[in-house]
């Protein structure tokens, strides 16, 4: 039977207290010199259990004389890092990235087009000016298309979506950095499919945008996978 680090136990039971709103966002922790007292444990257990609290992003640790331990909640950033390191760290395949976002960005289309505000509208508008330049830059294509992705997510105004996109779509990005998956004809087409949804989504049309985001995550997923195929095929032959 494997038995648990002392200090996995307390970070587990102030992770508990953090997340039940017992300790408020902003508000310091005990010091550790009381923890040690009332856990009964090592200072070096106390401080290797705030420790794992400030890599899971429950706290923050401020040194000086106005130091201490300061619990705040899980932000955006950091479900995305923790989606980006189990694509990494599972190595991922690119057709289990674009099967995912086919799963779950015609919804955020949906939400975006119910919910989007004025501002998000000018973030869209601005990816898709970025795209439509003549700009023959990948790195700068693929960026923009992040932008848009990503700016689809934020217009849902769902905070879990938005940090699951985030993560999805730079993968992605990581993944077709290359001139193969990325032709002129793929880039006509993405332009004009993102500009086709943005129209559904300024006018409040969820069905609309809905089937637009299908059609287009689709078929980007078709056109890459694709190219991907092809890859392989001459690697084969070689």
């Amino acid at each position: 039977m494997a038995v648990p680090k002392a200090s996995d136990v307390l970070a587990s039971e102030l992770r508990e207290r953090i997340l039940s709103g017992e300790f408020a966002e902003d508000t310091p922790l005990p010091p550790e010199r009381d923890l040690v007292s009332q856990t009964q444990m090592s200072r070096t257990t106390v401080r290797e259990a705030l420790r794992i609290l400030e890599v899971q992003g429950l706290v923050r640790i401020k040194a000086g004389r106005a130091g201490g331990t300061f619990v705040q909640r899980p932000s955006q950033d950091s479900v995305a890092t923790s989606i980006s390191l189990l694509i990494r760290g599972r190595q991922l395949r690119l057709a289990d990235l674009l099967e995912t976002r086919e799963a779950i960005e015609p919804f955020c289309a949906r939400l975006a087009a119910q919910n989007r505000t004025d501002e998000d509208l000018a973030v869209l508008d601005a990816a898709n000016k970025a795209l439509a330049t003549n700009d023959d830059n990948l790195t700068n294509f693929l960026q923009a298309n992040v932008d848009w992705h990503v700016g689809v997510a934020a217009a849902s105004h769902n905070e879990l979506l938005i940090a699951f996109m985030s993560a999805l779509s730079k993968a992605i990005y990581t993944a077709t950095e290359n001139e193969a998956f990325v032709d002129d004809e793929v880039r006509s087409v993405t332009a004009k499919a993102h500009k086709s949804i943005t129209s559904a989504i300024r006018e409040r049309d969820p069905e609309a945008a809905v089937r637009r985001m299908n059609r287009h995550v689709h078929s980007y997923a078709k056109a890459v996978l694709e190219v991907e195929e092809r890859e392989k095929i001459a690697v084969d032959d070689e």
